[in-house]
C-alpha cells in the first residue's frame, strides 16, 4: 500500500478490514501457529490487492468508466495498478522456478512481515531467506524489464 498513488481508493484500514471478514468466514481454518495465521493472511491480502488492481485495470480500458474525448483527457496515465497486476504475473511465474522464492516476496511485499517472521513462516533460517529475497529480487527485476521493454 505504500508504493500506492496518493487518493488510492483502497486505503490500509479497509484492506485490513477486508482480510479480516474473510478469516473469520473461514472458521474450519485449522491454525497451526502464528506463523500460519501471517502466511494466509499474506495470501489474501495479495489476492484482494490484485483483484482490485484488475477490477481497477479494467475500468480503464472501458468498462463502466464514463467515456471522454482526447482533449479532455489528462496529458499523462498513471499506472500503478498494473505494476502491481504485472508483479502479481512474475511472481506466478517466479512460483514455477521456486516456490519458496515465490513466498519470501510474497511475506515481505503484502505481508510486511519481518526476515525472521519469515524464516519462522518458511520453516528456514533467516540467512536463507534473505538470500532468497536477494535472488528473488533479481529475478523479478529482470521479469518486469523484460515485459516493460528495458533491459536491467
Amino acid at each position: 500500500m505504500a508504493g500506492e498513488r496518493p487518493g488510492h481508493t483502497l486505503q490500509t484500514t479497509a484492506l485490513v478490514n477486508e482480510v479480516y471478514l474473510r478469516l473469520v468466514d473461514c472458521g474450519q481454518v485449522n491454525w497451526q501457529d502464528r506463523a500460519h495465521f501471517f502466511a494466509v493472511s499474506a495470501r489474501l491480502m495479495r489476492r484482494i490487492l490484485i483483484d482490485f488492481a484488475r477490477s481497477r485495470g479494467n475500468l480503464k480500458r472501458g468498462g463502466a468508466a464514463p467515456r471522454i474525448s482526447l482533449e479532455e483527457a489528462p496529458p499523462v496515465c498513471n499506472e500503478p495498478d498494473m505494476n502491481l497486476v504485472a508483479l502479481d504475473d512474475a511472481l506466478k511465474a517466479l512460483a514455477t522456478v521456486d516456490e519458496r522464492k515465490s513466498k519470501v516476496v510474497e511475506l515481505k511485499f503484502f505481508g510486511g512481515l519481518s526476515v525472521e517472521e519469515m524464516a519462522e513462516v518458511l520453516g528456514v533460517s533467516s540467512d536463507t531467506v534473505i538470500r532468497d529475497w536477494r535472488l528473488a529480487k533479481i529475478w523479478l527485476l529482470r521479469e518486469l524489464s523484460r515485459e516493460t521493454g528495458h533491459e536491467a
